[in-house]
């Protein structure tokens, strides 16, 4: 078989950092390389063409997903013409919703991704990436009150205890209960 082209390694690799970045969210950093590889529809062989290890792209995969995030706050700030308090509220009403909660590999990574950043030694890339990645969303979330931090906190447990009681009337409450509480001074 012949080398793939410097275009082609290059799509390859994309492919397998979204994937990556979206199976991570969904079923945590654990994921083996060859269920991942599957997943991306390559060979497991070509894993190390592309990454030196598979922690290399556990860096990779968890800043592509914060980039993400960034990306889906800056769209929002767009669709509401600069009004940073509508796009904050959309982003929340988004966030809090049954879609989110059942949409884990699409999500937030700050949330996906927290119990295995817990696991992760403290001098890691990942946790520096992740860290700063939950730092600049609880920033963008700051109404001036300097209450980002506890507005993601919020969002971010409401989220987790949402999903780990779905299929429970209790999980659509706490998505409506954090939702209330943090628009209800809109």
């Amino acid at each position: 078989m012949g080398r793939v082209s410097q275009a082609q390694a290059q799509e390859n690799r994309r492919r397998v950092v979204e994937t990556a970045s979206r199976l991570f969210r969904e079923q945590g950093t654990h994921i083996s390389v060859a269920d991942l590889m599957k997943a991306a529809g390559l060979t497991h062989g070509g894993f190390y063409k592309q990454f030196a290890s598979k922690e290399a792209l556990v860096d990779e995969a968890t800043a592509h997903a914060f980039g993400e995030l960034t990306r889906q706050r800056d769209d929002g700030l767009e669709q509401h013409a600069g009004q940073r308090e509508a796009a904050q509220r959309a982003l929340i009403d988004i966030y809090l919703s049954t879609r989110h909660r059942d949409s884990a590999g699409d999500g937030c990574p700050a949330a996906a991704l927290a119990a295995d950043m817990a696991r992760e030694p403290e001098d890691r890339e990942v946790r520096r990436v992740y860290t700063e990645g939950v730092g600049d969303f609880a920033e963008w979330l700051d109404t001036g009150d300097e209450d980002g931090i506890t507005r993601l906190c919020t969002m971010l447990g409401a989220l987790l205890l949402s999903r780990a009681t779905k299929g429970s009337p209790l999980s659509e409450e706490i998505l409506a209960a954090a939702r209330t509480s943090l628009t209800a001074a809109d």
